[in-house]
């Protein structure tokens, strides 16, 4: 562990930490000390990422989109863990396919776990980041910048937060709370892996230029965002060339769009396109517990 972390001995909450990316920051922000507190509505799976960290954690079963579930969730961490001083609003899902014949149940439910959820977590654990002039971390995505097509409920939902998190930085700077985004590309998860078994997402993927579309390991992503953590990052981009893709956003429709009149065209001709549903092991435990 690292004894010099300011995050030794804190409480730190990161919500969907059963799996992929939020398990991976619990490791990583255990080994700097914290005490974690894992929220989700997998409570076996969370329980068993608690067991596997190097110091004890707190895996607390709740829906991020269901209000006083998340508040019971937080009432627990306040009494077994103390005020966090840090929060990662890590859950999140998504699905792909063409607008035209999405599920609008389907499609809500990644814009209520990607930005409601988010929302509701920020607004149960503020008066504790107020109270600790603490640290919330919103994890975004290059979609937040650049939206891409069969994408439309992630993407909305991504631009979302990343706005939300804009205006909460600005209420709360005065009283000393800080207010991060995590800018990630492709990640090796389920999600993204269920995601490549879809021709057409696969290769609109590989249409992108060769540093977007690799995909980069999880354990890195996850300590890049200790790091931020750490640090009360405004922003972290990972990888760290994704800055410039901020800078040029503006240009960043027109080439999807030029780009996916070709590609799309042929994909179409090859393979009807159709909704995948839920994408990974992460999106269908969600679609059984919103069902």
């Amino acid at each position: 562990m690292a004894a010099d972390s300011p995050l030794r001995n804190r409480t730190v909450v990161v919500t969907g930490a059963a799996r992929g990316l939020g398990a991976a920051q619990a490791h990583a922000l255990a080994r700097r000390g914290a005490r974690l507190a894992l929220i989700g509505h997998e409570g076996t799976a969370l329980q068993a990422v608690a067991a596997a960290l190097p110091a004890p954690a707190l895996a607390v079963e709740a829906d991020i989109t269901d209000e006083e579930a998340l508040g019971r969730a937080a009432d627990t961490v306040r009494e077994r863990l103390g005020p966090p001083s840090a929060v990662v609003a890590n859950a999140g899902i998504a699905e792909g396919g063409p607008f035209a014949t999405a599920d609008m149940a389907s499609w809500r439910r990644v814009v209520d776990v990607n930005l409601v959820g988010s929302a509701l977590t920020a607004r149960t654990f503020l008066a504790d980041l107020l109270r600790t002039e603490g640290y919330f971390l919103q994890v975004a995505s290059l979609a937040s910048i650049g939206a891409a097509p069969m994408m439309s409920a992630y993407c909305a939902s991504k631009a979302g937060v990343e706005a939300f998190a804009h205006s909460l930085r600005a209420e709360v700077a005065h009283h000393g709370v800080a207010v991060g985004i995590a800018y990630l590309n492709w990640t090796d998860t389920d999600m993204i892996r269920d995601a490549d078994r879809y021709v057409v997402l696969r290769e609109l993927r590989a249409n992108m230029p060769p540093p977007a579309r690799r995909v980069h390991p999880v354990e890195a992503v996850a300590e890049r965002l200790a790091r931020a953590v750490e640090r009360r990052r405004t922003a972290v981009y990972v990888p760290a060339w994704l800055r410039l893709a901020q800078v040029t956003r503006a240009a960043l429709p027109p080439l999807v769009l030029r780009r996916c009149r070709r590609a799309l065209p042929r994909l179409e001709a090859e393979e009807p396109f159709r909704p995948t549903g839920p994408l990974g092991a992460g999106g269908r435990a969600d679609s059984g517990a919103a069902h």
